[in-house]
């Protein structure tokens, strides 16, 4: 009896995780790390001048002008940053916050966190798709979302009319 109850449980909960599906927009999960005064008025990858109190992050390879949320894994802090500037090809991270990013995260003590990165909507991650031609570099997680399509509901009355001859 006790094996049926664990082997029911069991099944359960693998049925539950598995009903859930992964968020739609969301694109990469690694480490983050931040930086500021160092490079506090320098010029970012895309020209602009850096200012470590603004919302902006440096990332391998998304495009300029990409607004992304990023979220702490352990806290579920977040914040939405713009891309502004380039990290090394090299680096581990996989992406760099400004001071004022890494403020929101809690994470300027600890100086580096493990976030997920994901886009703003369907429509977004489409744009990237095609950004990159649907081949994402590193570990970026991009997929093309079809629009769904509406197909009015008609209904059928003539096979009830058929129903009720046939029935009588």
């Amino acid at each position: 009896m006790r094996y049926w109850v664990v082997l029911l449980l069991s099944i359960g909960l693998s049925y539950s995780a598995w009903a859930q599906s992964p968020d739609p927009v969301r694109i990469q999960t690694g480490w983050a790390s931040f930086y500021g005064k160092k490079f506090h008025l320098r010029k970012t990858a895309n020209g602009e001048i850096f200012h470590m109190d603004s919302l902006t992050a440096a990332h391998k390879y998304l495009p300029f002008g990409t607004w992304v949320k990023v979220t702490r894994v352990d806290t579920r802090d977040s914040v939405w940053v713009r891309i502004n500037d380039r990290l090394p090809k090299t680096s581990r991270r996989i992406i760099d916050l400004s001071r004022s990013a890494a403020t929101k995260l809690n994470m300027r003590d600890d100086g580096i966190a493990e976030v997920t990165v994901q886009v703003s909507s369907i429509e977004e991650m489409n744009r990237l798709f095609h950004h990159f031609d649907g081949d994402a570099p590193g570990t970026l997680r991009l997929r093309w979302y079809e629009e769904a399509i509406h197909v009015p509901e008609r209904t059928i009355d003539w096979i009830w009319n058929l129903v009720g001859k046939w029935l009588k």
